[in-house]
């Protein structure tokens, strides 16, 4: 059902800093090889400043043989978001795909994005993002129907779509709202996208374009969408090891966006980010010309975006009632998680307590839910594991604790208590009958009894 000639060709806008010359090739290369010919007006790639000397003359080289392909470059480094900007300043055609430079596209991945925005030029739309091993380079497809969102740290991550939203598409094919687009590939009306302030000019290098982009999109009269019938493999790098020169920078974006966007909940993200609160008393940046686009557009309060589009994130959580490392009072060690990384499934356990350990940082709030702190968005299920955090239905009684004066942690749904068991080399933990013995007596670091509504 899609057109087989759009009426102005899009214009791909592939950003790139020191990127891996196989990644770089192959994202172009997989773009020329799916989107059909009358889709192919330009490919715009912009070098971030890149040192390496493959990314210098013999890349223009292999550009210059590429018919539609060409190069930009900075001099200076503009981080994600400026440096698509760059890309955007010289496109001509109607719609910009904005695309990281590790990606590898699908056959039939552009014609769905494209028809997307034909029926409403306020779209911001996003293929599915499959997932490319950083290692490897193994392509392995995500999970149907995820879409992104933001926590209270204003960090992005992904979450199934809620119930009520998957009953309501007319098959498991349809697009569907994303509070948040990731940023991987966005597209995006170019007329819409610069009447509407574009990507912020004052985000620095550090990331949050995609986060101030959907909430502008979302607040302003537009929407975001993910589209299943689109798919594009995306390398997701670890991304662990920043210098504190780089958090602080990706701090002082988020104090940014939540500056300008969040009106009074603002200070809800300054209650879950202490650093950011620390940070902001240095200075608040100025955000006086965001302030008069939200003028000039009309747009509505975020308010409006928890009650319509994420209500998930409202009405807002009580603060964390217990925080930090979680101490067993009778073995004296720490809840921690048995693997390497936590994920879905797996098995808490008892390991030495060591301070700034991201997997023994757990929060227990006033949803009696124990979360653990690392990324992802993970609780503490029975038998004791850590599982996907649920926020309603049925299965979320299973993630009910109820962490007593007298030290107890009592599952609420069974009755039973958290006991570390030792068995052989490992201290395992396991709900058994309440005795109050040592092994069932738990302590956290912190303790706080203020709601933060």
């Amino acid at each position: 059902p899609f057109p087989s000639r759009p009426a102005s060709p899009p214009i791909f806008v592939l950003c790139f800093h020191a990127e891996a010359w196989a990644t770089l090739l192959r994202t172009v290369h997989s773009i020329l090889d799916t989107a059909p010919r009358a889709f192919l007006k330009e490919i715009v790639l912009v070098d971030d400043l890149s040192q390496q000397g493959q990314l210098k003359m013999a890349l223009s080289e292999h550009v210059a043989r590429l018919e539609g392909v060409k190069l930009l470059r900075s001099t200076r480094r503009l981080g994600a978001s400026g440096a698509r900007m760059l890309g955007a300043a010289r496109a001509t055609g109607d719609v910009l795909v904005f695309m990281d430079a590790h990606c590898e596209c699908q056959p039939g991945w552009l014609e769905p994005l494209l028809a997307r925005i034909a029926g409403d030029r306020s779209r911001v739309v996003s293929p599915v993002l499959d997932v490319i091993d950083w290692k490897t380079l193994q392509y392995y497809p995500s999970e149907d129907q995820q879409r992104g969102v933001l926590d209270w740290k204003l960090d992005f991550r992904w979450e199934p779509l809620p119930e009520r939203e998957r009953r309501a598409l007319a098959s498991p094919v349809s697009p569907f709202r994303s509070p948040v687009v990731p940023s991987g590939v966005v597209a995006v009306d170019r007329h819409y996208f610069q009447n509407t302030g574009a990507y912020d000019p004052l985000l620095s290098l550090q990331g949050g374009g995609n986060l101030e982009l959907s909430l502008k999109t979302w607040l302003c009269g537009g929407s975001v969408e993910i589209l299943p019938c689109s798919r594009v493999g995306h390398l997701y790098r670890n991304e662990d090891a920043h210098s504190q020169l780089e958090r602080e920078a990706a701090l002082q974006n988020k104090i940014r966006i939540a500056e300008t966007w969040l009106d009074s909940f603002k200070e809800t993200f300054y209650k879950h980010s202490p650093e950011a609160l620390s940070l902001s008393k240095a200075g608040k940046p100025d955000c006086t010309e965001r302030q008069q686009l939200q003028r000039r557009l009309g747009c509505r309060t975020f308010h409006w975006f928890l009650a319509n589009v994420y209500p998930e994130l409202y009405p807002l959580e009580r603060r964390p009632r217990f925080s930090g490392k979680l101490h067993n009072t009778g073995l004296g060690f720490c809840a921690d998680c048995a693997a390497e990384e936590a994920a879905p499934g797996c098995a808490v356990m008892l390991a030495p307590c060591r301070d700034g350990e991201p997997q023994q940082r757990l929060e227990h709030t006033g949803r009696s839910a124990i979360r653990y702190g690392g990324p992802g968005h993970l609780c503490f299920d029975v038998r004791v594991i850590l599982q996907n955090c649920t926020e309603g239905g049925s299965a979320i009684h299973q993630q009910h604790w109820d962490h007593q004066e007298n030290g107890m942690i009592v599952h609420i749904l069974s009755g039973k208590c958290m006991e570390a068991v030792v068995q052989e080399n490992n201290k395992d933990l396991y709900l058994r009958e309440c005795d109050g013995k040592a092994s069932q007596l738990w302590r956290f670091d912190n303790v706080s009894t203020v709601d933060e509504r």
